[in-house]
């Protein structure tokens, strides 16, 4: 899948939290993701001077054009994520094991990049 229909087609799958997500589709929306915010935080350093600018999605010192990105995007990147745990016969609940400091974040990460499961599973056909 290529950068943009990934991105594409998280837009279009906005609030879509059912069916499987393969690995390219997620991580080709968290770089679109990660871009964007790093746009956002400059042109919030430049228009609303704001003091630091913002790598990805991890640095929560954001002005008001990281906000209105964060608000937009929040909502497809966990149903990207949660496709992708179907996608491996999880549920999309262990997205919940991200509120867990540090531990969270390395099982979640685990999880995103472990092989897509190669046959039908309990959450829909294999993508294609």
């Amino acid at each position: 899948m290529a950068f943009g229909d990934a991105v594409g087609t998280c837009l279009r799958k906005y609030v879509d939290f059912s069916g499987r997500a393969r690995r390219p589709e997620l991580w080709w929306f968290v770089l679109f993701v990660s871009i964007l915010t790093c746009f956002a935080s400059v042109v919030d350093t430049i228009v609303f001077d704001t003091d630091r600018i913002q790598f990805g999605i991890f640095l929560f010192d954001q002005g008001p054009v990281g906000k209105v990105v964060t608000v937009l995007l929040v909502l497809p990147m966990l149903a990207v994520g949660a496709r992708r745990l179907h996608d491996i016969g999880r549920s999309a609940w262990w997205l919940a094991i991200g509120l867990v400091p540090c531990v969270g974040f390395v099982v979640l990460l685990v999880f995103f990049c472990t092989g897509s499961q190669g046959r039908a599973n309990t959450y829909g056909e294999l993508p294609a």
